[in-house]
């Protein structure tokens, strides 16, 4: 573990340096609180700091102070050494954001085990970090696809859709489904279904541009969001989608399975009401039109398609592609 070791006298800093080394420690140096400062605020700092409190430019406590008020750095883990002994002084130390304490002349046996508690409560800290990244991830991530899950893609959906409306520009969407994918489920067994899906999952993400965004949106389901995009470059991209699926096999533990994509279609422009419920009512229309009409292929909706079912002008008009 790196740690940073600071104190203006020569002497002391070299005697502390020996017994960091001696313990294994990678030890970076600082002779005055500016140098100890500028390596407690590099990208990756050290997580150990040894602070002297008297040193030149900035003492030892108000290099502790600054370091405190980044908090989006790292923790640092700081013992501070001085000859200060009263009672107030440690407080003072303490309350300034010092983790710990030693006064000099100090035994090296006692830093030493000070330092060891000092790693332990950061690795507990990382322990604490590990363990709410897993729960963010469970709340977040599909397990089965490592894509958004429904929730999180249905909210980049919903801000994208209001930051293209503030720049007045296109916002498509791609609702595409893995045909007879519960088929395969009975026919093959739940490890081929899963190996299916995260084959799938590997060629739509290869067929995505930067900016767009991908999630399960139902276990056969995707959604990709598709910004800045027109209805003419989202039919192109879909159908990129489509063919990098298209009945090439995928290899899976029953055997090779052909697989190909049904995708439904939508681009809000200005002259759509573009909200959540909207743009996802129309892209199944399409979808459902895609399945309807023979599946492997992708059919864009249309404004129609954004009015209700009951309305007769709904399916009046509308763009299939079929590209067997």
């Amino acid at each position: 573990m790196r740690i940073l070791a600071a104190d203006d006298d020569p002497v002391s800093l070299k005697m502390l340096e020996t017994f960091l080394v001696k313990w294994q420690y990678e030890v970076v140096l600082a002779t005055n609180g500016r140098e100890a400062l500028q390596s407690l605020q590099e990208f990756d700092p050290p997580r150990l700091a040894i602070l002297d409190w008297m040193m030149p430019i900035l003492d030892g406590l108000e290099v502790c102070q600054k370091v405190r008020k980044n908090h989006s750095a790292p923790y640092v883990y700081i013992l501070m050494l001085t000859a200060k002994g009263r009672k107030q002084d440690i407080i003072e130390g303490l309350e300034g954001g010092a983790d710990d304490y030693l006064t000099k002349p100090y035994d090296p046996l006692e830093l030493r085990a000070r330092l060891r508690a000092g790693r332990r409560i950061l690795e507990l800290q990382e322990q604490v970090r590990s363990a709410h990244r897993l729960i963010e991830d469970r709340t977040t991530v599909d397990p089965a696809t490592g894509l958004w899950n429904r929730g999180v893609t249905l909210d980049i959906l919903r801000n994208e859709l209001a930051s293209a409306s503030e720049k007045g520009a296109p916002v498509s969407l791609v609702l595409a489904n893995i045909d007879q994918f519960q088929e395969i489920n009975t026919t093959y067994g739940n490890q081929a279904a899963a190996a299916v899906l995260r084959e799938v999952t590997h060629r739509i993400r290869s067929a995505m541009r930067p900016p767009d965004t991908i999630g399960r949106f139902r276990a056969d389901e995707f959604l990709i969001v598709l910004p800045e995009c027109d209805a003419a470059d989202a039919m192109a991209i879909a159908d990129r989608f489509r063919t990098r699926v298209d009945r090439k096999a995928v290899d899976t533990p029953e055997g090779m399975i052909a697989v190909t994509l049904s995708l439904g279609v939508f681009t809000a422009n200005l002259d759509v009401k573009a909200d959540v419920d909207t743009v996802l009512s129309a892209a199944n229309v399409a979808l459902a039109r895609a399945k309807n009409n023979g599946r492997n292929r992708l059919e864009a909706a249309t404004l129609d398609d954004t009015r209700s079912p009951a309305d007769p002008a709904v399916h009046s008009s509308h763009k299939t592609t079929r590209l067997d």
